[in-house]
């Protein structure tokens, strides 16, 4: 489906009229309270009132505790479960509890990408075909009865018109507040929602939810929203809407932010904005009671923030990714001359591993699970031998090459016949799952996909010799330095400076050592190219994801390199549709041991 302009500005248009429909509208919680006619908990005497605003974040289209990668039910080191079918069961608690009228639902994005589930229905049966499915995320969130979602970065991976048709069947508003159209910087989507909750004794209780995605949005999914959106920083937009929902009434703002709390960025200065700004939203913008924090995939119960101007505490939750968490915001409210003021926030998080999936969430979609189960098994070719990523982290394993020399491939017959077809071609990939296996025999398109778990694309950018050692200088970050004789745990000697497993790239097609008794940036030795040492002015085309090529990580060079070729299909699909055509995998044809961790030129393993 092609984007739409006269259907994008309207939507666009239509904002105000949307929001003013939410300010007017009771929200599905209260609606259901003044059908019921239940009561807050309350007394007349003290005139409080309190109420629960239940939260999660970065679903990634979990709705069922399954892996469909391994097919088989999802389990980690911890136990964790995951999917809106556990969560529903928590949320039927919580209301059962406090009563409906007296709770609110929302979330804090990046909700239709991450699993086959929500890849199936976006490409493989896609929402947007005439009479197309509705999403299976839209439907077990409409059941929940959410009444509020942010716009998470990974909501803009399909594209906008995928958005939007999402977006049109969830019965709730997807915010956000600092998603503009580029051309009349208006919202392009509702910046807030308003609901109201009923109490015994004084007026209505106004809920205001501000919602704020991620700048980095304008990098990450740059082919989707060039040109279209524009994303500015959440502190601004933050600090422009607060005020006009104070002035509208709200008795409590809550802010639904895509954004982590660490004040950290990946992009660097690419962009004037900051990626993980929660905290400094809580503590920059007055007036801000809550924030439901998502994006940095971390668990936070509670965390408390002074806000500088009015020294009052903003109280901060991230529940755990997946629906691995459900956070709740319990609110004391006092009734005193003639308003409500929030007297008491606090928040904690339950664990969906507590309970079971909800049956009627399991009834609904059912059939969607079935579908997208038999569409992963589904055998695609052999492998001459079993291949894992578990050691990725630390040695040149074949699986990881078996995705760069798919690149490889891919790149040097869309180059061929080309101004950069004399160019050696070499390929970037990280080990984006330790779980990752391909076994000897039958391959599926399960284990084709689960090499590579993200919607990335592929490019291909033109880079010297000296650029390559600086990349691959900034990836080898990725290891705690360790001197020569100290024990060498594998476990404890990746992720130095938090640095994730995604964020660690091996070059293919490169020869080299990370002496990792060095310091950061003095690691990279023995450089060479077919048994030559590298020569810092050669130039070479690197195959690289569009994470990395816009930005992704920070990492040097690429962002700023030529780029010869860059293709929409997916790098999964990719990889799928090599190993259809090749029918047989073998690795003797593409792996080979390129780069190893040494200390004093001594190899660690």
């Amino acid at each position: 489906m092609a984007f739409d302009r006269r259907t994008f500005l309207g939507t666009s248009a239509a904002t105000g009229a949307a929001v003013a429909l939410a300010g007017a509208t009771s929200s599905p919680a209260a609606a259901a309270g003044e059908a019921s006619g239940v009561a807050g908990e309350a007394s007349a005497k003290s005139r409080t009132y309190s109420f629960t605003v239940m939260g999660t974040t970065d679903l990634h289209g979990n709705v069922f505790n399954w892996d469909y990668f391994t097919d088989k039910e999802f389990d980690d080191k911890a136990h964790n479960d995951v999917g809106l079918a556990k969560i529903s069961t928590l949320v039927n608690q919580v209301r059962a509890e406090k009563g409906r009228c007296n709770t609110l639902m929302i979330d804090a994005g990046d909700t239709i990408q991450g699993t086959q589930l929500s890849y199936y229905y976006a490409k493989v049966d896609p929402i947007t075909a005439r009479r197309g499915p509705v999403h299976p995320m839209a439907q077990a969130m409409n059941a929940i009865g959410y009444d509020a979602a942010a716009l998470g970065n990974h909501e803009f991976n399909y594209g906008i018109p995928v958005l939007r048709k999402f977006e049109e069947q969830c019965d709730f508003p997807l915010l956000g507040a600092n998603a503009l159209d580029a051309k009349t910087l208006r919202p392009a989507f509702a910046p807030y929602s308003m609901h109201r909750l009923r109490t015994p004794h004084g007026r209505d209780v106004k809920v205001a939810v501000l919602g704020l995605t991620n700048p980095g949005i304008a990098i990450w999914d740059k082919a989707n929203v060039q040109g279209k959106m524009t994303f500015p920083g959440l502190e601004e937009q933050a600090a422009k809407y607060v005020p006009k929902l104070r002035s509208m009434g709200a008795d409590v703002v809550i802010v639904s932010a895509h954004s982590g709390s660490s004040g950290t960025s990946s992009y660097g200065d690419q962009l004037p904005y900051i990626e993980n700004a929660a905290a400094l939203v809580a503590e920059q913008v007055p007036g801000i009671d809550a924030i439901l924090v998502g994006h940095a995939h971390t668990e936070i119960p509670e965390y408390r923030v002074k806000n500088r101007a009015t020294g009052k505490d903003v109280v901060l939750s991230e529940p755990l990714k997946w629906g691995q968490r459900l956070t709740l915001f319990d609110f004391e409210l006092s009734w005193s001359k003639g308003c409500w003021s929030v007297a008491k926030v606090s928040a904690k998080v339950l664990n969906s591993n507590t309970v079971a999936e909800d049956p009627k969430i399991v009834r609904l979609l059912s059939d969607e699970h079935k579908k997208v189960v038999a569409y992963v098994n589904q055998v695609i070719g052999t492998s001459t031998q079993a291949m894992s990523s578990a050691e990725g982290p630390v040695k040149d394993v074949a699986i990881i090459d078996l995705i760069s020399h798919v690149q490889v491939e891919t790149v040097k017959a869309a180059l061929a016949g080309g101004e950069y077809a004399a160019l050696p071609v070499l390929s970037q990939a990280s080990c984006f799952s330790r779980t990752a296996a391909i076994p000897a025999g039958q391959v599926t398109i399960k284990d084709a996909a689960g090499l590579y778990p993200f919607e990335n694309t592929l490019e291909a950018r033109v880079l010297t010799g000296a650029q390559l050692k600086d990349y691959l200088e900034f990836s080898a970050r990725y290891y705690v330095r360790t001197a020569p004789g100290e024990v060498v745990d594998p476990a404890k000697i990746t992720n130095s400076e938090a640095t994730p497993d995604y964020n660690y790239d091996a070059v293919y097609g490169l020869a080299y050592d990370i002496d990792i008794a060095q310091p950061a940036g003095s690691r990279i030795v023995n450089l060479s190219f077919g048994g030559q040492p590298v020569d810092p002015a050669a130039r070479f085309v690197l195959a690289v994801n569009n994470y990395r090529a816009s930005g992704g990580g920070n990492f040097p060079h690429v962002p700023q390199a030529k780029q010869v070729w860059a293709n929409s299909e997916e790098i999964r699909n990719t990889i799928i549709q090599w190993v259809k055509a090749k029918g047989t995998i073998d690795p003797a044809q593409f792996a080979s041991v390129d780069w190893r961790l040494t200390r004093a030129g001594v190899p660690v393993f």
